[in-house]
């Protein structure tokens, strides 16, 4: 008898987290396990910010998935883009032709950036969801203050050093936050022709607060602490276009150089693939035990699945954090192993652990239940989570000690310009 194949597409949070539950399963289940991703590495995306604006480098927060599974011999890792699921057949197919079959299956392709059917904004102002676009954010963040040290028309140069964040949420915060500070302390004194602290910062959010997860008070908090910063918050403006370096909003224009997405999310096309029961950002509606509805052994877990909290109210939705896929992953995991033995699987309850934010040093914001937190203790909490989060010892150490320098020193270490066609934005007049 062949051993039962479970395949995993996505080597993120929840796929890493599922495919060390098969690996620890008692050898009576017999499998073996394929996961599958676009890229050779686990990425530890909510850090991304901290690459973008130069205080970490990419290797810090990234890890090799084979290294992750080498010492599980029944995990196979694959590097390729899927681009086909079929699950009448039970087949995966990849970009280069291969088909691999499977007997279980689940989907953890986590979401990129939306921008809510305005893609033409996407060259303009790009978002943050791989390495790839966080060292070209670096790269255009750094080149603005290169060029505004050359640039003569005052004009010009206000523009050069004016960044839109657009999306008021964690990422959006924490970008905010990271240039103000890269600005006001990292390389104030840098520059002989600019003051960089001139930086004009602005965030913008459709909604009437910042951080809208979070309790009224802590947000408010956050705004407060990101103002103290020098970064102006326009809340309940939405924008209306980008075009020519200029963020429209409504009757509001600003000049900018470099404006960064933080709006949205697109869930990975391949949930519509496999389920017709998506929501409206192609999140697919799981069942309570995170199997599709038409398939009993296909599971979504992380970014890709809507995965409401078990009451009457289905726009409780669970949040997509590292916590949440972690938990899904391993629930996911469990509920085939449970198919294996032919028993009922079971329904996914979400372990509640809270939200943290960080808007600069020693200030975050965190959420626990009933507890709200803000300022150092906040701030201690959010440097020790993240920490533990990362996957691996080395990226832990390197992380503090980079942090470590960083609160000593307010220097940033990772500010280099990279690329062989490494090019200074042209303003326009």
């Amino acid at each position: 008898m062949s051993k039962a194949h479970v395949a995993i597409i996505g080597g993120g949070f929840a796929g890493i987290a599922a495919a060390k539950i098969f690996a620890a399963a008692p050898k009576k289940h017999d499998l073996r396990v394929t996961i599958i991703d676009r890229n050779n590495h686990h990425l530890f995306q909510p850090l991304l910010y901290q690459v973008a604006t130069a205080g970490l480098t990419p290797a810090n927060i990234a890890y090799p998935i084979r290294s992750v599974m080498r010492r599980f011999k029944q995990v196979t890792t694959l590097m390729g883009e899927v681009t086909g699921i079929n699950p009448n057949a039970r087949t995966i197919t990849l970009d280069q032709g291969e088909s691999i079959s499977f007997d279980y299956l689940l989907i953890a392709a986590g979401a990129t950036h939306s921008y809510f059917g305005h893609d033409a904004w996407a060259s303009q102002a790009p978002g943050l969801k791989t390495v790839d676009d966080a060292t070209e954010i670096r790269k255009r963040i750094l080149l603005a203050f290169e060029s505004a040290e050359r640039e003569p028309n005052p004009h010009l140069r206000s523009a050069y050093m004016t960044f839109v964040i657009v999306g008021g949420g964690p990422t959006g915060v924490e970008l905010a936050g990271a240039i103000a500070e890269l600005a006001l302390k990292s390389i104030a004194k840098d520059f002989r022709s600019i003051d960089p602290r001139d930086a004009r910062i602005v965030l913008i959010e459709a909604g009437p607060r910042v951080l809208a997860s979070f309790d009224p008070l802590l947000s408010d908090r956050a705004k407060l602490s990101l103002e103290r910063l020098g970064v102006e918050i326009l809340l309940n403006q939405r924008v209306t276009d980008i075009r020519n370096q200029t963020v429209i909003c409504g009757d509001t224009r600003i000049r900018a150089v470099n404006v960064i997405w933080a709006a949205g999310v697109a869930a990975s096309p391949l949930g519509k693939s496999v389920s017709s029961h998506c929501d409206s950002a192609g999140r697919v509606r799981v069942n309570p035990d995170l199997s599709v509805p038409e398939y009993s052994n296909i599971f979504v877990a992380g970014d890709l699945a809507c995965v409401t909290r078990g009451n009457k109210n289905l726009n409780d939705i669970v949040p997509g954090v590292a916590p949440a896929a972690i938990q899904e992953g391993r629930h996911a995991a469990k509920n085939i192993l449970r198919l294996l033995e032919k028993k009922t699987t079971r329904r996914f309850s979400y372990l509640d652990k809270g939200q943290l934010a960080t808007i600069g040093k020693n200030a975050a914001i965190a959420q626990f239940g009933s507890l709200r937190v803000s300022g150092y203790f906040a701030w201690i909490t959010w440097v020790g989570v993240h920490i533990f989060f990362l996957i691996d010892f080395r990226n832990r150490i390197m992380v503090m000690i980079d942090w470590f320098l960083a609160y000593v020193t307010f220097r940033k270490g990772a500010r280099l310009i990279t690329g062989t066609k490494t090019t200074i934005p042209k303003g326009r007049t």
